[in-house]
């Protein structure tokens, strides 16, 4: 596997092996002695998750605060999608910007989103399924949510606004500055 670090300290863009013949192909998509080592930081994770959409669906920006903050591992098993992780620690030099990576069943990236990061993910093909483990299990009233046009990240999801499908919840979260702080 590949670490590749992105501008926000800690996120990863992660390129697996991949083993290609004639039957098809083989990789591990997690290793949790490679993943540790890479990444600097002990995380054992404690729950999947699955989700299927539509093309233009645009999930996020969510995050977990305080002790049920979750750091996510994300790829995609069929289809393909514009993830999004945007650093909101209060602390952090790189707090209000955002690292946009393309994940698809094609390339088999994936992006290990830090505790301390909001996340979202558009779907860019008529539709995808979408895969993450989290480090931390789901708590409802930690639940944080920033707007997917908050004007001070300014997330280029290159789809016309009209065409995007988005959730009552996500329509009305609030922008980074008011949003419920992660910590």
């Amino acid at each position: 596997m590949n670490f590749i670090p992105t501008k926000l300290e800690g996120c990863f863009i992660i390129e697996p092996k991949i083993i290609l013949d004639e039957r098809g192909y083989f990789m591990e998509s997690f290793n949790e002695n490679t993943f540790q080592k890479n990444i600097n930081q002990q995380v054992h994770f404690v729950q999947d998750n699955q989700s299927f959409s539509s093309k233009g669906v645009l999930r996020g920006l969510h995050y977990q605060t305080g002790e049920h903050a979750q750091a996510k591992l994300v790829r995609v098993l069929q289809g393909e999608v514009l993830d999004v992780a945007v650093d909101i620690r209060p602390n952090s030099p790189t707090f209000g910007q955002y690292e946009a990576v393309v994940l698809s069943a094609e390339n088999k990236k994936q992006v290990f989103v830090p505790r301390g990061f909001a996340h979202g993910f558009l779907v860019l093909s008529e539709t995808a399924t979408f895969f993450y483990k989290c480090d931390n299990f789901y708590n409802k009233e930690s639940e944080g949510g920033i707007s997917y046009n908050d004007k001070t990240i300014n997330i280029d999801w290159g789809f016309a606004t009209e065409d995007l499908i988005i959730s009552e919840k996500d329509k009305v979260q609030p922008n980074i500055e008011n949003a419920k702080k992660a910590w």
